[in-house]
């Protein structure tokens, strides 16, 4: 009965759970994650030994023959070693096919890992999915809110321009309207008095002069008369006394005296009848005498009623200017009333508009705050699901060493066998009629804690599906030989180090998580620009105190001048700047400070903004290339005093101050021992050091040059801290003190750009120029056609600066001297854009056609002087910033030309950076379209706009100069 000729062997079989190790039927107890020792022994009794657990010892007791079901007593010992007896009695050929289950559930167990892997991958990339969509739909709301504020900002930038200029225009019509009303007023009542007192001095005249005549006339005749009445009396008396004395004489003879007595009877009748003619004669001048003196006294009556007609009309103009006068300010009250009224209503609207873009920027920052809000919630969840992925891993790690230690147990359980003693008769008993279906029952404690965990319990549906899957006893084996036999070895399971954990895993370049973290800076970084840029007010509209003369007005008008925020982008203006040069090489033999200033009132009212000064400071060459102290500003130019006042001058006229700085050398003051000019003087006493160490002439001691070497002075090293610091505080003090606005950077090849970036970012200029001159490519003497590598030097030398500076259009110049011969086809590259600078960084492209070394006494490049018109109407009609040199303007007689010029400029609008398109550019001319509202023409092709299908619009010409040149704008 009990000789036991089969073998037992135990497999235990394990599964992990909801945290809790849940055993089949089989199962004996609750083993913790711990290291197993087993021994087997064949006949006896099974030990395994185990720590920090509860252990049970069970006897596996063959079953009698006629008992149809294995059964098992458990017995639970607690003594200080447990150890689990049991005793195994099965076949070898059920034992290899419960084996085989066995090995098919693991593999089971196995497929439902990887589904369990799989399916949190599944949820890792879900989570990723929706990651990325939050970021597609973050940048579609960062984008929609950008574009918002953008538009916000232009139409409260178009609101401002609007409302300043309805309140200008409205100013303009109410003075025009004032003018014109008052101008007729005065016109009628001068032409009435005029009237007046013209009629007045007529009659007065026309009296006089009537009286006078007849006056006159009669006086004269009546004289005349007398006379002639007088000198026939003495004739006629001489006579009769020339026969008195006759007929005395004949009586004395004895002739016969009464003939005589008769003649001299008649005559004397004859003189009485003169007398009588005489004294009617008198008689009637008498009375024409008193008709004249009626009709005198009555030209007097009608004087003194012309007079009273005078005073009276007099009278009316005085009131009827007093009550004009009323009137007029009655109507300028109400028109700057009405006038008040606007700028209240464009105050408020700007209130309202601000307010509405207030409102609409902190929706914004409401949207970019949920928005950023929304990223976070999705990257801590993301981080969550993360870590959750992580543990689970972990466990799944954990869980797969865990199941290859307990089949490597079971294996070593089942290679090892041993016989069955007699010692063993107990324990098989035991287990045979013991206890064994306590822990199968349903209603047992035990197996309601194997089955429902220690941590939660099991759902009802589930316990019941694990009642009805649990797995039966393995298949029994015959013999030793068939276990050994068995094709189900142990398994092959991966070494710890060969699996794969996301604990040990190290982020790569082109991961996931990687590239989220990127598109998490990137998306911070466009928001804190974003901010920066809603934040930051780069304009502002402000009354200036200065009042400005508008020539035909009467009275005077603020005027309103555009402030710039030159931190968004300093040292660039405005882009409508027009540069002035106010001097050439010749200036320094005058007293040129004082000669300049009285011309800005000029140059304020033909349209300049900025004048361009001579060096300022001390030097040993007249004309100021050659500075020496930079802090002693008393030069051939004048004193510091005169130019402080020019500059003052300039600012009163709304014009910009633009110092001519010297940055790449200085000449020295003092030798050194060996007798090399290298010590210099002034505030600035710098030694060798302060020199580059490769200019040939000078022993610098510096850092080698990061530029072309100037050989006639000793070249500055920028590289050094002292020499940039000295450099920044001088240009603060040319900024402060002086009074200068920007700077224009004078051989800017010697040093390299990035130093300039520094030099501006430091003193703020409002403007700032630099020379970039450089040599243009030529072929037999021939320019060449393509000069995008000249170009590419001087925007390679702007993108140094880090486009903080401007620069000289040496590629413009130097093309439009054998384009206008011509060769207009030079003004036009392949890509259909203007030749120079301007066509490819407009708003830094500073043009010109000469200046004091290329023209003036010089003469190193000079301007084509029959060109220089069409030359000006070139630069001053394309983007760009131009430059007028000072000889063409005051001593070349281009001054109306060139006011004609900047007047076509500021009425299209046109800016430095203003759209161009080339319509025509060939040997017979040039044409294009400039911004909206401007056409040019250069030379003598037959063209005008209404032969241009692509140009629509009605055109009116601006300004016609023939084969010169000729300019539309749009009506």
């Amino acid at each position: 009965m009990r000789n036991l000729k089969e073998k037992w062997i135990i497999y235990l079989y394990m599964h992990v759970e909801m945290g809790s190790i849940s055993l089949p039927d089989m199962a004996v107890g609750i083993i913790h994650h711990c290291p197993l020792l087993i021994q087997v022994h064949i006949g006896s009794m099974i030990r395994i030994y185990a720590w920090g657990g509860v252990l049970l010892s069970l006897e596996l007791l063959r079953k009698k023959k006629d008992d149809s079901s294995d059964t098992f007593a458990d017995v639970v010992e607690t003594s200080g070693r447990n150890e689990l007896f049991l005793r195994p009695k099965l076949d070898k050929k059920p034992l290899r096919k419960r084996e085989i289950n066995c090995l098919k559930k693991l593999a089971c167990s196995e497929a439902k890992q990887q589904e369990y892997v799989a399916t949190i991958l599944h949820e890792k990339e879900l989570a990723i999915a929706e990651v990325e969509a939050a970021k597609s739909l973050f940048h579609q709301k960062l984008q929609e809110s950008v574009e918002e504020k953008f538009s916000l900002e232009s139409k409260l930038v178009l609101a401002k321009n609007d409302a300043v200029e309805l309140a200008v225009q409205v100013e303009k019509l109410a003075e025009i309207a004032f003018q014109q009303a008052t101008s007729h007023i005065l016109e009628d009542a001068q032409l009435r008095v005029s009237a007046a007192e013209t009629a007045a001095a007529e009659a007065a005249y026309e009296i006089e002069k009537q009286i006078r005549d007849v006056t006159e006339g009669s006086i004269l005749s009546i004289v005349e008369q007398s006379k002639y009445a007088i000198e026939k009396a003495l004739d006629v008396a001489e006579k009769a006394g020339e026969h008195a004395t006759k007929a005395v004489s004949e009586f004395t003879e004895g002739m016969n005296p009464l003939d005589e007595l008769a003649s001299i009877q008649s005559k004397k009748i004859m003189l009485q009848g003169v007398v009588n003619d005489l004294e009617s004669q008198l008689l009637l001048t008498r009375s024409d005498v008193d008709r004249l003196k009626l009709e005198l006294e009555k030209a007097h009556a009608h004087a003194n009623a012309f007079e009273l007609r005078a005073k009276d009309a007099e009278k009316a103009l005085l009131e009827f200017q007093e009550s004009s006068k009323k009137n007029t300010l009655q109507k300028e009250e109400e028109i700057m009333s009405l006038i008040e009224k606007m700028k209240k209503d464009s105050s408020e609207r700007k209130k309202a508009s601000s307010k509405a873009f207030k409102a609409e920027l902190q929706s914004i920052r409401d949207a970019i705050g949920a928005a950023k809000e929304m990223a976070h919630s999705k990257d801590d969840a993301y981080l969550r699901r993360c870590e959750a992925l992580q543990r689970s891993l972990k466990a799944s790690e954990a869980t797969t060493k865990m199941w290859r230690q307990r089949a490597e147990m079971a294996e070593s359980i089942l290679c090892k066998e041993r016989p069955l003693g007699e010692g063993d008769e107990d324990s098989i008993y035991v287990v045979n009629g013991g206890r064994i279906d306590l822990l199968t029952d349903d209603d047992s404690q035990k197996w309601k804690l194997l089955s429902d965990g220690p941590r939660r319990e099991i759902p009802q549906w589930m316990a019941r599906k694990i009642r009805t899957i649990r797995p039966r006893f393995p298949p029994r084996k015959i013999d030793v030989a068939e276990a050994l036999s068995s094709k189900f070895r142990s398994l092959d399971l991966p070494k710890p180090n060969e699996v794969w954990s996301i604990a040990q895993e190290k982020p790569k370049e082109g991961d996931t998580l990687i590239e989220h973290v990127i598109e998490k800076e990137t998306i911070e970084k466009k928001r804190k620009a974003l901010e920066h840029a809603l934040q930051r007010k780069t304009i502002q509209w402000q009354k200036t105190p200065e009042q400005t003369n508008l020539g035909v007005r009467n009275r005077a008008l603020s005027d309103l001048k555009l402030c710039i925020d030159f931190n968004a982008e300093s040292g660039t203006g405005t882009g409508r700047e027009i540069v002035f040069q106010g001097f050439n090489w010749e200036s320094w033999r005058k007293q040129w400070y004082l000669d300049l200033a009285p011309k800005a009132a000029d140059l304020s009212k033909i349209g300049v903004t900025s004048v361009w000064f001579p060096p300022p400071t001390e030097s040993v060459a007249p004309q100021g290339y050659m500075p020496s102290d930079l802090y002693n500003l008393n030069s051939s130019y004048g004193s510091v005093e005169e130019l402080k006042h020019c500059i003052e001058e300039m600012h009163s006229q709304g014009l910009l101050a633009l110092g001519d700085v010297v940055l790449n050398h200085r000449c020295a003051q003092k030798q050194s021992p060996n007798g090399i000019w290298n010590i210099f003087g002034g505030k600035l006493a710098w030694g060798p050091e302060a020199i580059v160490c490769d200019d040939p002439n000078f022993q610098g001691c510096g850092n080698p040059s990061s530029g072309d070497i100037f050989h006639a002075a000793p070249n500055i090293d920028h590289s050094k801290d002292f020499v940039r610091n000295d450099i920044k505080e001088w240009l603060n003090w040319l900024r402060n003190d002086i009074g200068f606005d920007g700077w224009r950077l004078d051989f800017v090849r010697g040093f390299s750009g990035t130093y300039v970036k520094e030099y501006i970012e430091a003193s703020v200029p409002a403007f700032a120029i630099g020379e970039y001159w450089d040599s243009l490519a030529y072929e037999n003497g021939n320019l060449c056609y393509n000069q995008d590598a000249h170009r590419q030097r001087i925007v390679n030398w702007i993108n140094a600066t880090g486009g903080t500076s401007s620069a000289f259009d040496v590629t413009t110049k130097g093309i439009l001297h054998s384009a206008l011969h011509n060769q207009y086809w030079r003004l036009i590259d392949p890509q259909g854009k203007p030749t120079g600078v301007l066509g490819w960084w407009p708003s830094r492209a500073v043009t010109f056609l000469e200046n004091h070394d290329t023209g003036s006494t010089q003469g190193h490049w000079p301007f084509p002087r029959d060109k220089l018109t069409q030359g000006y109407a070139y630069i001053l009609t394309h983007p760009g910033t131009p430059v007028i040199f000072y000889d063409h303007l005051y001593d070349f007689g281009l001054h109306d030309i060139l006011t004609e010029l900047i007047e076509a400029r500021r009425r299209a609008g046109i800016h430095c950076r203003s759209a161009v398109k080339i319509y025509h550019a060939n040997n017979e001319g040039y044409v294009a379209q400039i911004g909206d509202t401007l056409v040019m023409k250069l030379g003598h092709f037959d063209w005008n706009p209404s032969k241009e299908n692509h140009l629509e619009g009605s055109w009116q010409t601006f300004v016609d100069k023939g084969s010169d040149y000729k300019l539309w704008l749009r009506q």
